[in-house]
């Protein structure tokens, strides 16, 4: 059993809080040489309440991310990833 990054779990426990369907929430987390990227997969229903008014949600939890990464030392992003529409036929 692997220890989550400290940053993984406090997203995991902020989202889901946020959220109507707290066990659609996953997070991937990937290091490159850039830094941290957080990937957040959550339920289409809920990335409204995750982004916020105007982004606000969003850039907050963001902003907190930035902090815990300096100190660490480590860049620290986070991305939603985009729910997958369904094509329509032609």
């Amino acid at each position: 059993m692997t220890v989550k990054a400290t940053e993984e779990k406090f997203i995991e426990e902020i989202v889901k809080s946020l959220v109507n369907y707290p066990e659609d929430v996953k997070i991937t987390r990937t290091v490159d040489e850039v830094g941290v990227l957080l990937t957040l997969k959550i339920n289409p229903a809920d990335v409204g309440q995750v982004i916020g008014r105007k982004g606000n949600t969003i850039r907050a939890i963001r902003t907190l991310l930035k902090i815990i990464g300096r100190k660490n030392n480590a860049r620290i992003n986070l991305k939603i990833e985009e729910p997958k529409e369904k094509k329509k036929g032609i």
